[in-house]
């Protein structure tokens, strides 16, 4: 593959190059691959109509450039490690052969059912190999994958399914998580009962536990497959087909369903991926995340396999059996790149760092953070005891929308620097807006990140609603992809996440970004973390309420000394402007399945409108809402 990066100067050499000429430069990375045609044209793109197009008129299928081309060199490497929940049960090691068997049986069983090009397949499953031989059926077919994370409530499920119209959904008896199980089947069925597009349920036996299989719809995946062929050939796309349907939620209104288009999503996911970690032939890749979000679709299955590398599926969870889990498999598998949340890192920072020290990590490389903007301390942390600081540390901006990692050091070659997420990647033009619609330029502003130019991975729609995509993303800097977050600009153009633009609270005239305040208090000792929201406030307009999650209980009269010192920080690190006005100490802070703290709810409750919190049901810990609730600081 073309234009991979081993040293700054030829960074700026390709970033140059791919601005100038953004179709010549994309175009020589998509001759990587293997199409069935050439395209005719390489962009095709209206940013004020939100209407892009790549590499129209070409033709190819995903899969093949998956697996298919991998299979005379490496049919016996292992393309997928699934590391199970348990340490009871063993790791499997599959092959880029076994991968090509057991996607075209299911892709025959596929066809079996009725399932054509164009028919929209719902996947709700766990982190298991059948995961990824599901939504690689699909591609190879024509058929368009929606996956919903397997923690999704059966609410969540229905409303997707029906937005998208899905004919078929594939999902599994049950689930482990850690020390629990759970029934996935009697949540699809719930589901169901208000999805009459579904046709057939197609069921994975992994723990076991008793379900109800309804007659004429429920068949189990296994006794289908027996019979099955391994031989399916792949069904020609159009580079602008969909490959895949990725529900989102927003701050407002139904989720929204972004479409991923077949050829610009295969060049773009591969290229970063090869960028961003630097992946040579042989190593062994780590990324945490479940395949149910963005980051689990681009860089565990589609990223890792165009490059024909090797990526680990884990099923369990940080904690499970015990603190050391991730650090255990690491070990266990000489992982070299790993790629996890900053959600994650403080968990673990809080422990004992005795977890840590008992594993040999000398086989890591890269370091990654995903998922919101990582703080000094969380950072300083992974650095320390677990990159040994010998690891470059990728933190890497992007979304559900974009497809791929926009803004991220690239290892060996970006000096990295804490909490940045440092230069745009090759063909990424960001900018910063002002509220008046003015690019900033130069260095040292903060503003608006926009993207100023299409690249290949943008989605290219939401499903049935293009007139929404438009005005999410492309109104508010018409000819500009407006990404809803702020951003400022160092001394030498390194760009840092500063938090969504509706976490930026206007006080006393001052417009403030609650990520640094939120940095400031994490980096007290006995703080895990914090969440800095605006409510209403007579005189300044806005005040600053924070909810702060301890490491320890403590008692009221050091709560009250520690709320000085907070402040006494933020005042000292950002200004006195930036003190927060009330304080709650909480248990936990509200947060999806993703790991993301739901800031809206708690503006909500800060603003004391305790009645219309919206769906609380598909949050990670509901619960928590309840007790900050009870709790609420007068």
């Amino acid at each position: 593959m073309k234009y991979i990066v081993k040293n700054l100067p030829e960074y700026f050499k390709y970033q140059e190059k791919a601005l100038q000429d953004p179709e010549k430069f994309w175009s020589e990375i998509a001759e990587s691959f293997k199409w069935k045609k050439r395209w005719s044209s390489v962009l095709n793109a209206d940013m004020h109509k939100a209407d892009i197009k790549w590499f129209e008129g070409g033709q190819l299928n995903i899969t093949e450039n998956c697996i298919d081309r991998h299979l005379e060199e490496k049919g016996d490497q292992t393309a997928i490690i699934f590391e199970p929940n348990s340490t009871d049960e063993k790791a499997e090691h599959i092959t880029f052969n076994k991968l090509s068997e057991e996607v075209n049986k299911i892709a025959n069983v596929l066809k079996q059912k009725g399932i054509q090009k164009g028919d929209r397949i719902c996947i709700y499953l766990p982190m298991i190999p059948e995961l990824a031989y599901s939504m690689l059926a699909c591609a190879r077919i024509g058929a368009i994958h929606s996956v919903v994370f397997a923690g999704y409530s059966s609410t969540a499920i229905s409303s997707r399914v029906n937005d998208a119209s899905c004919k078929m959904l594939i999902t599994a008896d049950g689930s482990y998580r850690g020390a629990k199980e759970i029934n996935l089947k009697n949540i699809v069925d719930k589901a169901l009962v208000d999805c009459p597009t579904v046709e057939s349920v197609l069921v994975v036996k992994r723990t076991h536990c008793e379900i109800k299989m309804e007659a004429e719809r429920d068949f189990y995946l296994a006794d289908l497959t027996k019979s099955a062929s391994t031989d399916c050939p792949a069904e020609t796309m159009e580079a602008e087909d969909p490959l895949f349907i990725l529900y989102t939620s927003g701050s407002t209104g139904k989720p929204k369903g972004m479409v991923h288009t077949t050829g610009g999503y295969m060049v773009y996911t591969a290229h970063t991926f090869k960028n961003v970690f630097q992946y040579e032939n042989g190593e062994i890749y780590w990324c945490t995340a479940d395949i149910g979000w963005i980051t689990g679709h681009s860089y565990i299955l589609y990223g890792p396999l165009l490059n024909g590398a090797t990526t680990i599926i884990f099923e369990g969870v940080p904690s499970y059996p015990d603190h050391n889990r991730f650090w255990e498999v690491i070990e266990k598998h000489k992982v070299n790149q790993f790629y996890t949340a900053p959600t994650a890192i403080r968990s673990l920072a809080k422990q004992d760092i005795s977890h840590v020290e008992k594993h040999d990590l000398s086989s890591l490389k890269v370091l990654g953070s995903v998922g919101e903007p990582i703080n000094v301390e969380a950072w300083n942390w992974y650095d320390h005891h677990i990159g040994q600081q010998r690891c470059p540390i990728v933190d890497t901006w992007w979304q559900t929308e974009t497809g791929g990692i926009l803004i991220s050091p690239i290892p060996f070659s970006t000096p990295t620097k804490a909490t940045f997420a440092t230069f745009p990647l090759l063909g990424i033009q960001p900018v910063l807006m002002s509220e008046e619609g003015k690019e900033l330029e130069g260095n040292l502003v903060n503003g608006n990140l926009c993207i100023k130019t299409p690249w290949p991975g943008i989605a290219r729609t939401i499903w049935n609603d293009h007139k929404r995509y438009h005005e999410t993303y492309f109104s508010a800097y018409p000819g500009y992809y407006f990404s809803g977050d702020a951003a400022l600009r160092d001394p030498v153009g390194y760009y840092r996440i500063t938090g969504r633009v509706d976490d930026v609270v206007i006080v006393s005239g001052h417009n403030l970004g609650t990520a640094p305040i939120e940095n400031t208090i994490n980096e007290h000792q006995i703080v895990a973390e914090s969440a800095i929201v605006g409510y209403p406030h007579d005189v300044k307009g806005n005040a600053l309420f924070g909810f702060v999650t301890l490491k320890r209980p403590i008692s009221d009269e050091e709560k009250e000394a520690l709320k000085i010192a907070i402040n006494e920080s933020i005042s000292d690190q950002i200004g006195p402007i930036a003190k927060l006005s009330k304080i709650q100490f909480t248990f936990s802070l509200p947060k999806t399945r993703s790991g993301k703290i739901m800031r809206r709810i708690l503006r909500k409750i800060a603003s004391n409108e305790f009645t219309d919190l919206g769906d609380t049901s598909t949050l990670l810990n509901p619960e928590a809402v309840d007790e900050i609730i009870k709790n609420r600081e007068k």
